[in-house]
């Protein structure tokens, strides 16, 4: 559901009930649905009857339903309306009572005529695409949006699923269905949408999408009984093919990494007073990332700044999530660090700065948390003891007179002479190994057969949930290009969401879940990996082929 909502008028609205559309904008010939949900029962019945200043209820029905989760209940009410505008602009679905319970209002934005494009109407079943951005840049978010046009009764179809090379691609929420009009015939509409994200520049085209529904003749067989169901035909549609250009990073991004999305925010909470520490006790730091239209895998780390050598640092498993909402994909990532100070005193935490690229306004941003300051204090000290700072040794004086015996020189001339024949050296073998040596072009040839050979068997491991075939394929990989023999060893030379599923599969290997092991996300993060290295060389405005499964 698409949650738009407008503050609040006045004072009636502390009642927790709910407002939001099936889609947002729609159009003035389309229906579509207005959902009020409740947490608890309200007060009473809603009254609807302001809706009818500017939309046509068509229907409305009620559900509710009930959740058990930690050991406590919760209950959802919902009552859904089909309606249709009376007029175009930006519509306001007003507050509703419920007894002495009222709702939010929310802005509707609807547009003239239908949302179809360039339909004539012709035809029973019609198939439409449509893709926003169509210029992107680089591992950016579009939104594909499939639209099946019927006006005969459909038994059962089929859609292929979008295909793009070089692409991420997520389905987001449920299908939404409404009818409309086109040239003044009413067509029943089932509307889905995904979220490609590009994984190279140049230009890109999502291949044309084939429904196939057996749909009823409206003849019926001359003999009754139990075969005597209505007959059925096959039809077919197919869409036009859509052509992407995706740009390339921009030159003055100057970001570590490369991050792009609608928009981003940062945020750290503390589990206690920073400045009321104690020595030996520990203090938790929560650290969440969120980006809208972006993925997870492109979620950098947050906690990889050195701290003082006098605080130990214990950071968990980051947590990782996917919100798939109508208008796009939302990413989190939450790192939570225990901090331990070892000894009293003042300790200054540097300032986290995640560089990104804002898609609305096409320009680099940045989200940052300042440096914070916390202050440790030892059992039965005061906050001012514990940001005293230790008395400083005393340096002897510069010009003070340096005495050497003989001895003592004559051993120091020694020990001058051996580092200078060490230096000599270890000069000599620098320079050796420097050599450059050609490598020959077939050996080279050799490596990268390897390589794809190890990646197809990933891939397969994982399109069919084996572990085991899934961790000998990672270390096969992980020796040939990080000399590493062993999951946890590939597992430190990866960037953070390959690292965490490489580990997560470690851990499963050894455990009960080994049968339960899902694929699909490990092989997602090895793939953008391997995109991400290619980006960040700059060497090329293309990244290495994605595999998707």
């Amino acid at each position: 559901m698409i949650l738009l909502q407008i503050p609040a008028m006045g004072e009636g609205f502390a009642a927790p009930i709910k407002v939001s559309v099936d889609r947002n904008p729609v159009g003035l010939e389309e229906s579509f649905q207005i959902v009020f949900t409740a947490a608890e029962t309200p007060d009473d019945d809603p009254d609807f009857s302001p809706l009818e200043q500017d939309f046509d209820i068509i229907s409305q029905s009620t559900g509710s339903s009930a959740t058990w989760h930690n050991g406590k209940a919760s209950k959802s009410m919902q009552w859904t309306l089909n309606v249709m505008a009376r007029q175009a602009g930006s519509l306001i679905v007003p507050p509703i009572k419920f007894g002495k319970d009222v709702s939010q209002p929310m802005v509707v934005v609807v547009t003239p005529g239908s949302t179809a494009k360039n339909l004539s109407a012709e035809d029973d079943i019609m198939l439409e695409v449509d893709a926003a951005p169509k210029n992107p840049f680089i591992q950016s978010q579009v939104i594909y949006t499939v639209r099946i046009y019927s006006r005969i009764e459909i038994v059962r179809a089929s859609l292929n699923e979008p295909q793009l090379a070089d692409a991420v691609i997520e389905k987001l929420g449920d299908d939404s269905t409404y009818t409309t009009q086109v040239n003044g015939i009413d067509y029943a509409v089932t509307e889905r949408k995904y979220a490609v994200f590009p994984q190279k520049s140049g230009r890109m085209t999502i291949q044309p999408l084939i429904l196939t529904a057996e749909v009823l003749t409206g003849s019926r067989p001359n003999f009754n009984g139990f075969f005597g169901s209505q007959l059925t035909r096959t039809q077919k549609a197919v869409s036009k093919a859509v052509d992407l250009e995706v740009r390339p990073a921009p030159a003055d991004y100057t970001g570590a990494n490369w991050l792009s999305a609608e928009h981003v925010e940062l945020a750290e909470e503390w589990s206690g007073d920073v400045q009321q520490m104690n020595v030996g006790e520990p203090l938790t730091r929560t650290l969440t990332l969120q980006a809208r239209g972006a993925t997870v895998g492109q979620l950098p780390e947050l906690n990889t700044a050195r701290t003082d050598d006098r605080i130990k640092v214990y950071p968990d498993q980051p947590v990782l999530q996917e919100q798939k909402k109508p208008d796009g994909l939302v990413a989190v990532r939450q790192e939570k660090i225990a901090l331990i100070p070892a000894k009293a005193g003042s300790y200054t935490l540097p300032a986290i700065e995640i560089p990104w690229f804002n898609t609305e306004k096409q320009a680099m941003e940045t989200v940052k948390i300042p440096a914070v300051t916390i202050t440790a204090k030892a059992a039965g000290e005061t906050e001012a003891d514990a940001r005293t700072p230790a008395a400083t040794p005393v340096k002897p004086p510069e010009n003070a007179p340096a005495i050497r015996t003989q001895a003592e020189q004559a051993g120091l001339w020694l020990w001058i002479s051996v580092f200078l024949a060490a230096g000599w050296l270890l000069t000599v073998v620098y320079f050796l190994r420097k050599r450059p040596w050609a490598k020959p072009a077939e050996t080279v040839r050799e490596k990268e057969e390897e390589t794809a050979v190890f990646i197809r068997s990933l891939k397969k491991a994982c399109e069919s949930n084996d572990a085991g075939a899934a961790k000998n394929a990672l270390i096969n990989w992980g020796r040939q290009t990080y000399e590493a023999t062993s999951l946890g060893a590939v597992a430190s030379c990866c960037e953070a969401r390959l690292r965490d599923e490489i580990l997560e599969l470690n851990r499963i290997l050894y455990s009960k879940e080994s049968g339960r092991w899902q694929g699909k996300k490990l092989f997602q993060a090895f793939s953008e990996h391997r995109a991400r290295r290619q980006l960040g060389a700059r060497e090329e405005h293309s990244l290495e082929p994605l595999y998707r499964l």
